[in-house]
């Protein structure tokens, strides 16, 4: 039965779910706050990563975030803070990051990333869309034994879940990579991924959903809602009074705020990230990881990407020039015939990451309210994640077999 539907949030999340939604026969309309043109879905490395099979809370991060806490220019910088949601969200985290846990959700975060693979190139194909979409995989960049090592031992874990990754020499990967000089020991080959040009995405995404009567309102904040019997029954936005059959919430690391007006507590933290964009050639035709750096590297569709860094810091979008000097400075590291100039520096964007404690996404429904459907704590997967999820939600939302099991991304999980 067709139902009407409200997603709150108008990222890749929540376009991808009202994508889903209206080929389902659904009336959907989607609000956001802002005006749908800027924030982590626009400046995000464009991957599709069944590679990124380890989650965010893995034993040692813990040990590396308090040694990085006092450096502001660390590839993983929490500012500490007396604020009780992230005191709450790091015992969390704390709890999450074990062995068991980790080996526990590879074959989860596997899953789902192909799912999205796949329906990324059925989006590709479905004549609907024009966007740069290539499937050249994922080299890991490494310029130290030990991380050569760690990521090698990842990637043998990955084989075992039926994924192709080689283990590549210098002189390996400059048969690949041909035309660039990179400084490096090796690198850790993954096949499985892909790439995109976000910023190019987006756009024909919303202007698709316009065409086929998906109505999106921007500058539409949520002010109330009101909910009946664990029902909402009513959303104020800034200038609206609305309601519908089924809400939806991809508001990504605003989620926890949102969930909190329905007595829903799901932990979200904001990890925020930047992007520098250079338009000059770099010859850079494969998307690479600088390891040490943790730094990102994509050749989308008329320019290179390089993005990076993982601060919780709580919710703002202030540039931080130390953390991205830091990402042209690992550019520069690696590729040492690509330097970033203090432009194209001063012209970097960041996002915010909505990171849930044990690395797994929220998708479902919370029982505590009943018409309310979650899609959020995508952290570093959110790109890749964007169909599966607007695919699972759907199906939730129809009543539908499910793509995958889901039950791994419960909203109402204990850690």
């Amino acid at each position: 039965m067709a139902k009407s539907v409200i997603i709150i949030g108008g990222g890749i999340i929540g376009l991808c779910s009202a994508y889903y939604l209206q080929k389902e026969g659904h009336k959907v309309t989607v609000i956001d706050k802002s005006d749908l043109s800027s924030g982590a879905s626009y400046v995000n490395a464009g991957y599709i990563t069944p590679s990124h099979i380890i989650s965010l809370a893995a034993p040692g991060m813990i040990n590396k975030g308090i040694k990085w806490m006092f450096n502001a220019s660390s590839p993983f910088y929490v500012k500490p803070r007396l604020d009780i949601d992230f005191l709450k969200w790091s015992w969390l985290f704390k709890k999450s990051a074990t062995k068991q846990k980790v080996e526990k959700s590879i074959p989860v975060i596997k899953d789902i990333n192909v799912l999205s693979r796949e329906l990324y190139a059925d989006l590709k194909t479905s004549g609907d869309f024009n966007f740069h979409y290539q499937q050249k995989g994922l080299m890991m960049y490494y310029q130290t034994e030990k991380a050569g090592e760690e990521e090698w031992e990842v990637g043998q874990r990955a084989i075992k879940e039926g994924l192709k990754v080689e283990n590549l020499s210098k002189e390996e990967v400059l048969k690949i990579e041909k035309n660039v000089d990179v400084n490096i020991k090796g690198a850790v080959y993954y096949h499985s991924d892909a790439h995109m040009t976000p910023n190019e995405f987006m756009p024909q995404l919303k202007a698709h959903l316009k065409k086929v009567g998906v109505s999106i309102l921007g500058n539409e904040e949520v002010i109330d809602i009101t909910v009946v019997d664990e029902k909402i029954t009513a959303i104020k936005t800034t200038n609206l009074h609305i309601k519908s059959d089924e809400v939806v919430i991809a508001t990504g690391s605003w989620s926890q705020n949102l969930a909190k007006k329905l007595g829903i507590k799901i932990p979200v933290q904001g990890g925020k990230g930047y992007s520098i964009n250079v338009e000059r050639e770099t010859q850079i035709s494969i998307p690479a990881i600088l390891m040490e750096a943790k730094v990102a590297v994509t050749p989308m569709n008329g320019f290179t990407r390089f993005a990076g860094t993982m601060e919780i810091g709580g919710i703002n979008h202030n540039i931080n020039p130390v953390r991205v000097q830091a990402i042209a400075k690992a550019a520069q590291d690696y590729y040492p015939n690509v330097k970033i100039n203090e432009q194209e520096k001063a012209d970097a964007k960041c996002g915010l990451r909505p990171l849930s404690p044990d690395g797994l996404p929220y998708i479902g429904k919370s029982s505590k309210c009943k018409n309310v459907t979650f899609a959020t704590g995508h952290a570093m997967m959110g790109w890749s994640l964007g169909p599966a999820t607007g695919k699972l939600v759907s199906e939730i939302i129809t009543g539908k077999k499910r793509s995958i099991d889901t039950s791994p991304f419960h909203v109402d999980r204990k850690f």
